[in-house]
């Protein structure tokens, strides 16, 4: 089936979502429209509307003068089975001693490392994003320099890649908790998929807004692999419910964005631990002081 992207871009996050809210009661309506920050440090926001139909090519345009937006780019997508060329394109990834594949891969573990198995139709936190290699490298060296956390945390857990390596390193129950019920199905459905359910919890909250993330607080270890906004406003949070000498793995990070991170959670009473980067991103381990 062909199908029809339209995307346009704005200076700010109310703007776009009024937009948003617009372009879903055109005729032809699209079958969903997505309202995403852009992650090059620009402060810029897209709207994005997928169609059945061509949409309707002058009232895109008017309602993108209107909001003061970029002209949309309207773009006709061939009818392809997008899960199989995912299959084929992506390879698996190894991260320090993870091997993170999806099924189709299987054969392929490397006996000795600790496999993760994540679906290709669930790209988001797959491996293959340089926040996510970046926070299981960093994962990695803290196992080998010696961490042993007795109680973890995934803030944002998208597909729980991170939680789960957790959960192979260490037999303690890992709390996941993503703000997309959509993201905590997921994360579910590959906890299940890796014979971690019962070891592996995961929580549908905005941060660290549910009962049970609190009740299990303090952390030893805190990932949030999320963007720069969401990291330094869950800064203090961290400072709250992360455990003295604790630490905190944090990706999402432009490296321009890098020392305005480390900034918010130094004022918390954090360290910079290490720091690397992947492609365009950072990864931060910083640690609570004593």
């Amino acid at each position: 089936m062909t199908t029809f992207t339209a995307f346009t871009t704005l200076a700010d996050r109310d703007s776009a979502e009024a937009l948003a809210e617009l372009v879903e009661e055109l005729d032809p309506a699209p079958y969903g429209v997505g309202v995403f920050e852009i992650e090059d440090g620009s402060d810029r926001w897209e709207v994005g509307a997928y169609f059945l139909e061509r949409p309707d090519d002058v009232a895109l345009a008017l309602l993108a003068v209107s909001h003061a937006a970029a002209p949309f780019a309207i773009s006709e997508l061939p009818d392809i089975d997008w899960v199989a060329h995912v299959r084929r394109e992506l390879a698996p990834v190894v991260a320090g001693r993870f091997f993170v594949y999806g099924s189709h891969d299987a054969d392929k573990v490397p006996e000795g490392s600790i496999p993760l198995l994540i679906e290709a139709a669930m790209a988001f936190g797959t491996g293959h994003h340089g926040t996510t290699l970046g926070c299981l490298s960093a994962l990695d060296r803290l196992e080998r320099d010696g961490l042993r956390a007795r109680n973890v945390a995934d803030i944002g857990c998208g597909t729980a890649v991170l939680a789960m390596a957790a959960a192979k390193l260490w037999p303690e129950t890992v709390l996941a908790s993503d703000i997309d019920p959509v993201a905590v199905e997921t994360a579910a459905a590959n906890v299940e998929a890796n014979g971690l359910s019962g070891q592996v919890v995961c929580l549908e909250a905005a941060g660290f807004e549910h009962p049970r993330l609190k009740e299990y607080a303090p952390y030893d270890l805190i990932f949030a692999n999320i963007l720069k906004a969401p990291l330094i406003a869950l800064a203090p949070d961290m400072g709250r419910y992360c455990a003295e000498s604790g630490h905190v793995i944090l990706s999402g990070i432009l490296h321009e964005q890098a020392d305005d991170v480390i900034a918010a959670y130094v004022v918390q009473g954090f360290t910079l631990a290490s720091r690397n980067e992947h492609g365009d991103w950072t990864t931060l381990v910083m640690q609570r002081k004593q």
